[in-house]
Parts: C-alpha cells; structure tokens; sequence
C-alpha cells in the first residue's frame, strides 16, 4: 500500500471515531445513553438500520459470491419490504406507547419475568456471537491479503469500536453510522467505475450484463419449492420474512435504532426508508461482484483468491501438481478471452447462431475451469486440513489491492472496516443495554439511581466488547462468512419471534406454556439446523411456527387440566 491509503485509511478511522466520541460525551440518564434521549430523525433511522445490517461482511463476501453464484442471493432479501410494513403497524406502535427502553421489557409486562430473561439470554447467545464475526471477518481476509497479524487486527477494530460505543452509547453508534454509510456507498460506486472503466474498450456496460449473462450470472429468480435450495423467491419471501421480522422487530441491535426516534412516525418513516433502499443496495453490491466476473473473463484470476491458501499448497509436495492447474487455469482463460471476444463480435453483428455457439463454449469453458478450481482446493486441503480452500470472501479484496489505484484502495479498506465498526458497535450497543436492564437491572440490582445504570451500561458494553475481541480471536471461516451470520441468526431468530407473536396476538397465552415451549423449540431447532433437516432460511418459519403450535398446546393441556380439577372439587362438594 502506497503512503496516500495508509493516510487515507487511518484518517477515516479516526475521524469516525473523533466524531462519535465529540458529538455524544456526557450523557446524564439511561434515556440518553440508552435512546440517544429520544432526538433522531428518520434519515439518521434509516441509515443507522441499513448500516447496522451492511456489515464489513456484506462488502466482502456479497461481490464474492455473485462472482461464483451470480446475483440469485438477491432473494434473500425479497421478505424484508413485507417485514418492515407488518414491524411499522405492530411493533414501532406498541413499543413506543409502552415507552420501553428494550425489545424484552414489553415480554415481562405480557407474560412473566423469565420469559424476558430466556429471550434476552437467546440474543445474548447469537449476538455475542455475531458481534465477533463481524470483527473477525475483515480482519481474517485484511489479514490474508495484507499480511497484517490476525490478532491485532481484531483488537485493533475492536477498541476503535469501544471508545465511541462505551462513550456516547447510542447517539454515538447513531451519528458516527450517517459518516459510515456516506463513505461506504461512495467506496462501492468508485470501485464499481473503476472496474468497468478497466473493461477492453468495446464492452460496454450493456455488453458487460450480457457477457455476465452468457455465464447465467444474471439468473436472479428461482420458483422452484426446494426447501434444500438456499436462495429462492419462496425461501425470501417466506423464510426472509421471518427473519427480518424477528431481526428487525425482536432484535436489540435494531430495535434500539428506531427506539430513539423522536415520534412514532419519524421511526416508521425510517424503516420504510430502509425497506425501499435495502434490496437496491444488495443488487448494486452483487453487481459490482458481478462485473468483477466480467473483468475477470478477460484477465487471468488467480486459481484460488485465498492468498493463504495457495501460499501452504506451493510450498508443500503438492506445489508441482498445483502448478499443473495452474497452467491448465491459464490456457482455460486465454481460450476464455477468445470465446468472449467471438462473443462481442457476434453480439455486434446480431449473429444468433454465433451467439449460441460463443455461449456454449464459454458455458463448457467454465464448466472445466470450475473442475479445475475444485481440484486445487482438494489439493489445498491435502497440503493443510486447518486451510480455507473457499475463496469466495476473498474475491473483491484480491481485486481491489491488485488493481485499483492508489488512494482507491485505502478508501475501499476505509469502507471495509468502517462496515465492520458500524455493525459492531451496534451489537455492542444493544449487548451493553440488555445485560444491564434486562439482566442486572432487574434481576440483580434495583432500586439504583439513573447514573448507577448508565455506568452499569458502559461497563458491561465494555465487558462485551472485550468478549467480541476475544471471539474473534478464536473464531475460524466458515465456508462463507455472510451465511455464518445468517445462520447465526436463522438458528434464535424464529423462535424469538415467535414468542413475540404470542404475546401480540394470543392474549390468553400465559408465561409459563411460552417458557417451556420456547426452551423446546430451541432444541429442536439446533438438532434440526445440526441435521440438516432444511436449508437455514426455513429454519425462521420453522421455529416460529413451531413455537406458537406448542405454546397453544400447552396452554390448552394446561386449561384442560384445571378445568378437570375444577370439576373434581365441585363433585367432592
């Protein structure tokens, strides 16, 4: 890296950091610190909401697996405009009229003290984990690519985070997320003007989609009713439904967000707001990986983009045979490069039949070149099990720091871990406000003064970032990083939705049929997700539904057996 994105890169940093720290010191109540005293706009909403999901993941992994699958995970988001609507007339009403300060509050006042507790526990559980991951995911592939120590990377993003999180709580994640966001979509656009201005002079960006689409990049709908199939318009619009509902309505890290809004209807118009921008924004990003393909298809890509990976394989006994692939890689580009460009030529003479023919050969072309790819990674993981052979997170950053210009790349990094600080620091947010109102203060320490809670807050969110840092420590890939999050939340979300929708809309539900069914459907759920029963997308209906039938059967057993009971004292009398 040149001098220009070193300076780049650490200024950003500091600055988000300075800003949040100056904008948001000294907060004097839990209303402050914890709602950012009830002051944000709806755009502030908005863009907190989209920059507390896009995590440094979204802009890793996203261009990566449209580059391998195409733009097909697009579906996965087709249930979140449905999700907001049914969270703006149900969720935002009732939390605001009942003025809680988190989502698990409202759970005591409907049901009992333990059900608050058990549902505060289960996000406890998935966003500790989460919030690891996504100081683990950047600083794995930065430190891949870039040769920096693992481990201080981790640190590094996880104190940068603290300061501003631990200092101004909310308003602090709330304002620095407006900064994050504006250099994060204006790092994917320049990058995405560089790559097609790096195009061969003949391909436009109409010719580009049409090139992308010869190799079925571009397929985006799937109607199949395959439940194994992870990405399908049923799948999104069914089980992303769930997801978002229980993510976006039960989950702190969000819910904290447009909690802080000054009205019912500034946090309506946020979440409306980020419900129309959200699967834009998802398609811009997949077509930036997608366009990286088309790059690609007239230069050579590496056979596997995971530097680390292909450093163990050529300094094993299998670097001969590694070699081989190579080269065999490289005439299937060069045969490739002719193909597109017989392509282009037939694409600009409108020759059907030789449009058919360049297709066909670019379709085996790739069908070989994906062998080859698969043969390398077998390789790789004979020269080291422990090694991610799954390149797919590594894709854009092999682009980004082997082609784009000085201060590009550290503008691209800035957006990378500025991702990474945004969606941490909300995690840590809702992490520290949880374990301090629905955990110590109220089932440890009552009665204590407003200040007593706000330090009770900084320490714990201080704790977790702490506990963050030390996840990430451990942490190891996992096939792709976006869909271990995913996953994550797949596994808790449904259930806790669930129990939500309980308390909504089963008024003679009680706490107790709600406690027991939650705790197992948990256990179903992980057996099932353990088992492979469905594709993870399912598992949120699944645990959502499954939730509610058992609840309504316990409650029934129960009133059943009161009633026997009642019955058999009225016969004794």
């Amino acid at each position: 890296m040149a001098s220009i994105d070193w300076y780049l890169l650490i200024g950003t940093l500091l600055f988000i950091v300075g800003f949040g720290v100056y904008k948001t010191k000294g907060s004097k109540n839990v209303n402050d610190y914890v709602l950012g005293g009830n002051q944000s706009k709806w755009w502030t909403i908005g863009l907190s909401v989209m920059a507390t999901q896009a995590s440094a993941i979204t802009f890793l992994s996203t261009p990566g697996q449209a580059y391998h699958d195409g733009m097909g995970f697009v579906q996965f988001y087709f249930g979140l405009p449905l999700a907001m609507v049914v969270i703006c007339m149900v969720f935002v009403p009732l939390y605001h009229r009942l003025k809680v300060y988190t989502a698990y509050e409202f759970l005591e006042n409907r049901f009992d003290v333990k059900t608050r507790t058990l549902a505060a526990f289960l996000f406890l559980i998935q966003r500790g984990l989460a919030a690891g991951i996504t100081i683990y995911a950047p600083s794995i592939i930065l430190s891949a690519v870039l040769g920096w120590d693992l481990r201080i990377l981790n640190i590094l993003i996880g104190i940068l985070v603290i300061i501003y999180t631990v200092s101004g709580g909310t308003k602090a994640v709330s304002v620095t997320q407006k900064q994050q966001m504006f250099i994060i979509m204006l790092g994917m656009f320049v990058a995405f003007y560089f790559i097609l201005d790096y195009l061969p002079d003949d391909i436009t960006f109409s010719k580009a989609l049409k090139v992308a689409s010869a190799s079925d990049k571009l397929n985006i709908l799937d109607f199949s009713f395959d439940t194994q199939s992870r990405y399908t318009v049923w799948s999104g619009l069914t089980g992303g439904f769930f997801l978002f509902m229980s993510y976006f309505g039960t989950d702190q890290s969000q819910v904290q967000r447009y909690l802080s809004g000054k009205s019912v209807r500034e946090s309506q118009l946020g979440l409306i707001f980020n419900g129309i921008l959200k699967i834009p924004m998802q398609f811009f990003i997949l077509l930036v990986g997608v366009m990286v393909f088309v790059f690609y298809q007239y230069n050579t890509s590496p056979l596997n983009f995971n530097p680390a990976a292909t450093s163990k394989v050529t300094n094993s006994v299998y670097a001969e045979d590694y070699n081989l692939l190579v080269k065999e890689h490289k005439a299937i580009s060069d045969k490739k490069i002719t193909a597109q460009n017989n392509l282009s030529v037939a694409l600009d003479n409108n020759d059907l039949n030789r449009q058919e023919t360049a297709k066909k050969e670019i379709v085996a072309l790739n069908a070989q070149e994906k062998l080859g790819r698969d043969a390398a990674k077998s390789l790789i993981k004979q020269a080291d099990k422990d090694v991610e052979t799954n390149d797919t997170d590594y894709v854009f950053i092999h682009f980004i720091l082997n082609y784009l210009p000085q201060g590009i790349i550290g503008l691209l990094l800035a957006v990378i871990l500025s991702a990474a600080m945004s969606s941490t620091a909300s995690e840590l947010n809702a992490l520290g406000t949880i374990t301090a109102l629905d955990i110590y203060k109220r089932s440890i320490r009552q009665g204590k003064s407003e200040e007593h809670y706000v330090k009770a807050s900084k320490v714990l969110t201080l704790v977790w970032g702490i506990i963050a840092i030390l996840i990430a420590c451990v942490a190891s890939l996992f096939d792709n990083l976006i869909q271990l999050v995913n996953i994550i939340g797949s596994i808790f979300y449904g259930n806790v939705l669930g129990i939500f929708l309980l308390a909504f809309f089963f008024k003679y539900v009680k706490g107790n049929a709600v406690f027991v069914a939650a705790i197992i459907t948990q256990v179903i759920v992980i057996v099932g997700w353990w088992l492979d029963w469905m594709s993870y997308l399912w598992l949120n209906a699944f645990g959502c539904l499954l939730v509610i039938a058992i609840a309504l059967l316990l409650e029934s057993f129960d009133r059943m057996m009161r009633s026997d009971d009642e019955n058999s004292i009225e016969t004794i009398q």
